[in-house]
């Protein structure tokens, strides 16, 4: 008789998952897979990077397992994570770019990435969206994480306050912030 992964909580399928049962982990990347995509999108701004960094995030996850406490949810756990593997992604793109101005240009600038729109991405409304997540992007990191988690992931102050390790109060004013500018990027181009 096999079990309803479906039917387990997250602690139990953690649970699971540390006595090595890998269709426990299959089960906790089907739920939080996707929120843990667009949370990663939504601090980069770049789905393939996003895509990469969600596939780390879980094998951090997986190598973690024995960490996670199962008295919080699993999604507020897999967002810290998330942040951190984003993070890391952003100070390491930095460091390259700063060495790629050391390099002299010469014929390898034929194969500098088009960052432009993609022909199948020209609808207006595809556009807007593309433009929105840059915006978003390029907000500082302390303005895009609490915007991100809780007005595009949907989690609450409180899980929002607990996944930055901040008090409520300061997601709330992070956010009004975060909005302000954002508007105030939008609004300029």
């Amino acid at each position: 008789m096999s079990l309803d992964w479906t039917a387990l909580s997250d602690g139990e399928l953690a649970t699971l998952s540390l006595a090595g049962r890998q269709a426990a982990f299959a089960e906790i990347m089907r739920r939080h897979g996707q929120a843990i995509f667009r949370l990663s999108r939504g601090c980069i701004g770049d789905a393939d990077e996003a895509l990469d960094l969600s596939q780390e995030t879980f094998v951090a996850a997986y190598r973690a397992i024995g960490r996670y406490d199962g008295a919080r949810p699993m999604r507020t756990w897999l967002s810290a994570i998330a942040l951190n593997k984003c993070r890391d992604w952003t100070r390491k793109r930095k460091v390259r770019r700063f060495l790629s101005f050391a390099v002299p240009i010469g014929a390898d600038a034929e194969a500098v990435v088009d960052t432009g729109v993609a022909v199948d991405d020209a609808a207006g409304d595809r556009q807007e969206l593309d433009r929105v997540r840059r915006a978003i992007a390029e907000l500082p990191a302390t303005l895009k994480e609490p915007l991100v988690l809780h007005t595009i992931e949907g989690l609450s102050q409180a899980d929002t306050a607990a996944v930055l390790s901040i008090s409520e109060k300061a997601v709330e004013t992070r956010l009004y912030r975060a909005r302000a500018k954002l508007r105030e990027k939008l609004d300029a181009r």
